[in-house]
């Protein structure tokens, strides 16, 4: 039991003084990105959170953040929903480029084509991680939703 403690407070010393030791890094606040939606507030989220070098974007619809209009084409969809991703990985201090996951929501099984092109237009090079799921979204003129999981690279 001695051992022990002696050991645990001999780590507890070297993580004080060397925060990368115990997964830190020194950067654990949190930062809070909004788009000023009411549906933050409304809904208690954050467009994304920023936790040190990871970036949780929320689930993004093609709405066009100045009027509040969606397009009623997927594609035009798809192209405000990756501007939308865009400003927001910037605000980050990051871009599309440090995107590692996906998660696309659509309303309809037609649509897996006009995405998987869509997805080549914008993340060819980057090819992150990608789950599609078929359902129903909260706002009817949406066709897609699409959740973004980004890295920082230094």
């Amino acid at each position: 039991m001695k051992i022990i403690a002696s050991t645990s407070l001999l780590f507890f010393l070297i993580a004080l003084t060397n925060p990368g030791l115990a997964g830190d890094k020194g950067e654990n606040q949190r930062q809070r990105i909004s788009s000023g939606s009411k549906w933050e507030e409304l809904a208690a989220y954050s467009r994304a959170l920023v936790d040190g070098e990871w970036i949780f974007i929320s689930g993004t619809a093609g709405i066009n953040p100045k009027d509040g209009t969606i397009p009623e084409s997927f594609d035009a969809q798809m192209d405000q929903i990756f501007e939308n991703i865009k400003t927001t990985l910037a605000k980050a201090d990051a871009g599309l480029e440090d995107i590692v996951r996906l998660r696309c929501y659509i309303v309809d099984r037609k649509y897996v084509l006009p995405m998987s092109k869509k997805l080549h237009e914008y993340l060819a090079d980057i090819r992150p991680a990608n789950l599609t799921i078929v359902t129903q979204l909260p706002m009817d003129e949406a066709l897609i939703e699409i959740e973004a999981t980004a890295r920082k690279r230094k």
